[in-house]
């Protein structure tokens, strides 16, 4: 079955993940598995639609340096179109990523992602994009800001990943919920969704936050699955029998990869609770594994 296109929106990263071998000794050394790979929300979730085979572009903006031309060269592979402009001067954006006991700390600098202009995401946008898929991340940074906010004026079905509790905070959820009313769709794990719909169940919390949006809302649970909610109140649950059993090794970028896998599989016409299994699936296969982007395209050291 033919889809349409997907323009993705937001950061192209660096990341360094360090699997820790135990806990942190801070002053002193950790034993871990370290390796360094593309990552950031929007070029991840671009990889994984890819994979998933639906026809993606990327706009965003990676430094004139090596890292810019290994980042993007990993994304062509991939099979993502790359409109990404290389800022002359700019470093591409690195990310720290600790990871261990099925949770992740990061340490970011954005770099040239924070040079993304309106005029960017124009320069991507194709006469066969059917859908946009914008990270979080570029609505919460005030650099930012103002080509996310353009990305979702321009009248596509929308889609919208929360990206992070702390920064969501710091905006408020009545601020950042206003930026993305009108979008179809807006995806949470469980600590973004207590952050922007405060505490209660998960059907509950996405029931409020799709009543906010005017659309659907997904909060994901990890391995516990997801719960669509709909804007007239129903709200879905993916039940544990559909849920896919792994052995976690890093949860970085499964979050990404469950937003491509529910998009393509909602591109495809699928159901709500069809759909929540797919991008479960993609899900558990990134945590399975160490890197946020699928084998073929992560880097080997």
């Amino acid at each position: 079955m033919t889809v349409g296109r997907v323009l993705v929106v937001g950061d192209v990263i660096t990341d360094v993940v360090a699997v820790l071998g135990g806990p942190l000794a801070p002053g002193s050394d950790t034993p871990a598995a370290v390796r360094v790979a593309g990552g950031g929300q929007a070029a991840n979730t671009a990889a994984w639609l890819a994979a998933a085979g639906v026809p993606v572009t990327l706009a965003g903006v990676a430094g004139d340096d090596p890292a810019g031309d290994a980042r993007l060269a990993e994304l062509t592979a991939a099979g993502v179109t790359t409109a990404v402009r290389r800022a002359a001067g700019a470093v591409t954006g690195t990310i720290i990523v600790l990871s261990g006991g099925g949770e992740r700390s990061m340490i970011t600098d954005r770099g040239a992602n924070l040079l993304l202009s309106p005029a960017d995401v124009d320069a991507a946008h194709t006469p066969d994009v059917a859908r946009l898929h914008l990270s979080g991340y570029a609505l919460l940074d005030p650099a930012t800001r103002p080509a996310a906010r353009h990305a979702l004026s321009r009248g596509i079905p929308a889609s919208v990943d929360a990206a992070s509790a702390a920064p969501l905070r710091q905006v408020g959820a009545k601020t950042f919920l206003e930026w993305v009313r009108g979008c179809d769709l807006l995806l949470a794990n469980a600590d973004e969704a207590e952050a922007l719909a405060g505490p209660g169940t998960p059907p509950d919390q996405a029931r409020r936050l799709a009543a906010a949006t005017g659309g659907n809302a997904v909060v994901k649970r990890g391995a516990a699955g997801a719960v669509w909610a709909s804007a007239d109140g129903t709200a879905i649950a993916l039940p544990p029998e559909l849920a896919v059993a792994v052995d976690p090794a890093d949860p970085t970028g499964a979050g990404d990869a469950f937003a491509a896998g529910l998009l393509a599989a909602l591109l495809r016409g699928a159901a709500p609770l069809d759909a929540l299994a797919a991008g479960h699936a993609l899900g558990a296969r990134a945590v399975a594994m160490i890197g946020a982007r699928p084998p073929a395209v992560r880097e080997r050291h």
